[in-house]
């Protein structure tokens, strides 16, 4: 029934609403599409392109030795900035970013943007007041992260997990009482029948959708792919773009110990390897600015 003219009588019925809750879904509705309407302006100036490290590693901590894979997110953003680039790097260590609690998984519409869970201000964590804010910022992200145990590091996993409230999360249907379970199911109700295919915004608002995306992993062990696929689905279905050749991995072998390692992984076999992934997320982002991210097309009554 998604896009499907119903009378507000007919939607007081349908979702057992009244006409004041039946105004404030609207009014959630109107502020998305005119959110979409800014998301899909055309971008000018310089390329905004966001390096996002998941290691915990760093000389001053106990590890007593810097990251491999954000040394080579740190060459990867150098070459987009010598392509004209804007870039910044944030080191996931340095922020509190608290777990996800799922609220999506109840209904579309538990999940706000900003995050509810931990609202702005002082009740939040550094993803609501800091992180999402650099994520609208980008035009590109570019994701580094180590293989821990033959996957993402957990603090990527944390920043991933979170980044949901991007993906689709309107403003909650009572700003009051944001977790009232049956409200926000009714919303939810309200988006299928009310989302216009032809209206972007009019329905679930998927932020991410015409960001390109670039991936660096290190290992030591064989789970690069299963790092590199995890992060790829997702971020794919986050609605990121992938050009070719957009990710790359430098690993060693299990033959030799650790402490071997960044000789080997920052060496110039894999500095080529950052710069052809820096050159593409470019060469992507230049191809891109002639579409509004709202050509982009997905389901707006469902997420």
């Amino acid at each position: 029934m998604a896009g499907k003219k119903l009378s507000d009588a007919e939607l007081m019925r349908i979702l057992k609403v009244d006409a004041k809750t039946l105004a404030r879904f609207k009014k959630v509705r109107q502020d998305a599409i005119a959110e979409a309407k800014r998301l899909g302006a055309p971008r000018k100036g310089k390329i905004r392109v966001l390096g996002v490290s998941g290691s915990a590693r760093s000389a001053q901590d106990t590890a007593q030795e810097d990251s491999n894979s954000e040394e080579l997110l740190r060459r990867c953003l150098k070459f987009c900035e010598k392509m004209g680039a804007e870039t910044e790097l944030i080191a996931l260590r340095d922020f509190s970013i608290e777990h996800c609690k799922a609220c999506y998984s109840t209904a579309n519409t538990q999940c706000h943007f900003p995050c509810s869970c931990y609202p702005k201000g002082p009740a939040g964590d550094d993803m609501t007041n800091k992180l999402y804010g650099k994520v609208l910022w980008a035009d590109a992200i570019i994701f580094a992260t180590p293989v821990n145990n033959f996957k993402i590091s957990s603090l990527m996993s944390a920043f991933i997990d979170r980044c949901i409230s991007l993906d689709g999360s309107l403003a909650p249907a009572d700003p009051g009482n944001t977790k009232d379970r049956e409200l926000n199911i009714k919303q939810m109700k309200f988006i299928e029948l009310a989302a216009d295919e032809k209206i972007p915004g009019s329905g679930m608002l998927r932020r991410f959708v015409g960001k390109v995306a670039g991936i660096v992993v290190s290992g030591h062990e064989e789970g690069a792919g299963m790092a590199i696929s995890n992060l790829f689905m997702t971020l794919n279905n986050y609605g990121m773009l992938f050009p070719p050749f957009s990710h790359m991995y430098a690993m060693t072998t299990i033959c030799n110990s650790t402490y071997d390692d960044k000789k080997l992984v920052l060496g110039s076999c894999y500095e080529d390897e950052v710069k052809v992934v820096a050159e593409n997320v470019m060469t992507a982002v230049k191809s891109l600015r002639q579409l509004k991210s709202t050509e982009w097309k997905y389901d707006y009554g469902k997420n």
